[in-house]
């Protein structure tokens, strides 16, 4: 046991929990509950409830004179939602998104013939994405031209 000062029971300091523990904590904290929140955001649940307060807000407006009051609240209400929602959304794409390169890292690698140097390609500058885009294009016509060519000789005979 412990007490409040931080020395255990028995006299001996103990030592602090590492701020990187913490912060992992709370990372994965932030993970499932973001997971979690934008899972039931996309449900048909969620943006009928989203309709159903609009309609409540507008028909609430007669009764409170359309005042600059009522329109206020519908308009901090959204801003808020709006704000924390786009944090949950990158969350949740970014974690997609390097789930999604990571097992296509595995399969480049896995495949006899790929190359790996493709693995990385996240890092590459702008302008290496463009030229490596451009060779791609360039494999891609050559493909369709020589498929082409094998197509009308495959017809021929």
């Amino acid at each position: 046991m412990s007490n409040i000062t931080g020395k255990a029971t028995n006299g001996r300091s103990r030592k602090k929990p590492a701020r990187r523990d913490i912060i992992s904590h709370v990372r994965e904290a932030f993970r499932v509950a973001a997971r979690k929140i934008s899972e039931g955001l996309g449900t048909p649940w969620a943006f009928m409830a989203a309709v159903s307060v609009v309609v409540i807000w507008l028909l609430s407006g007669h009764f409170f004179h359309y005042s600059d009051t009522w329109q206020l609240i519908i308009n901090t209400g959204t801003t808020i939602v709006t704000f924390l929602v786009v944090f949950l959304i990158q969350n949740t794409q970014n974690r997609d998104s390097t789930a999604i390169q990571l097992k296509l890292d595995e399969i480049i690698r896995g495949l006899s013939g790929a190359r790996n140097h493709l693995i990385n390609l996240e890092t590459l500058s702008d302008e290496d994405l463009e030229q490596l885009q451009e060779e791609f294009q360039r494999l891609r016509k050559l493909s369709d031209s020589t498929s082409g060519t094998v197509r009308r000789r495959s017809n021929s005979g």
